[in-house]
């Protein structure tokens, strides 16, 4: 499944979410559920990344195999803070900025508040009872090389399944930090929200 640009603008603003559409690399960062699954984990990359921005007047747009969802292995293991995170569909202003992950690579890291599901009966269906909301770590980052599976790549965090995809994302990152700031807006939305 692939979705184009205009699609996912029109997706957004239909949930009345900002679209930054003035100046160079102000940038659009979308993440995409894949809503088929519904509760079920998958533990697939089947979810995608999305980034839009204008470049001397022209759109430029990529879309990236990826994660939204937390593997199989955290979510059958719980966890102590009130269960495995999961990131509650929505528009997050300045929630995240370029900074290291885990102290090892620059990725994007959570700086803002994030709604999130929170999961702790471990089976291997998502639940969507309980909400929270604050600063817990959930970073936009990488898996492997290309990796197959999500295990403990995500227990909340947005990830890509491919280095090199990840390695082009943050590389126009930081070039829009540049520009714009080092503060980032994250939209995630469901694929059925795509028309």
């Amino acid at each position: 499944m692939s979705f184009t640009r205009e699609q996912v603008e029109l997706a957004v603003k239909a949930k009345g979410y900002k679209y930054f559409e003035n100046g160079d690399l102000n940038v659009n960062i979308i993440g995409i559920r894949n809503s088929a699954p519904g509760s079920k984990v998958t533990n697939l990359f089947d979810d995608w990344l999305t980034l839009s921005y204008k470049e001397g007047g022209v759109w430029q747009f990529y879309i990236w195999n990826a994660t939204t969802d937390p593997g199989k292995a955290p979510m059958v293991a719980g966890n102590k803070i009130g269960g495995i995170a999961r990131v509650v569909p929505g528009q997050y202003p300045g929630s995240h900025m370029v900074r290291l992950h885990q102290g090892k690579y620059e990725a994007l890291g959570q700086k803002a508040n994030i709604k999130v599901y929170r999961d702790n009966d471990r089976d291997t269906e998502y639940d969507t009872d309980t909400i929270t909301e604050g600063v817990y770590g959930i970073n936009i980052h990488k898996a492997g090389q290309d990796s197959t599976w999500v295990e403990r790549w995500s227990e909340g965090c947005q990830v890509f399944k491919r280095v090199m995809d990840f390695d082009a994302f943050m590389k126009i990152c930081k070039r829009a930090s540049k520009i714009h700031g080092n503060s980032f807006t994250y939209t995630l939305i469901e694929s059925k929200d795509i028309k």
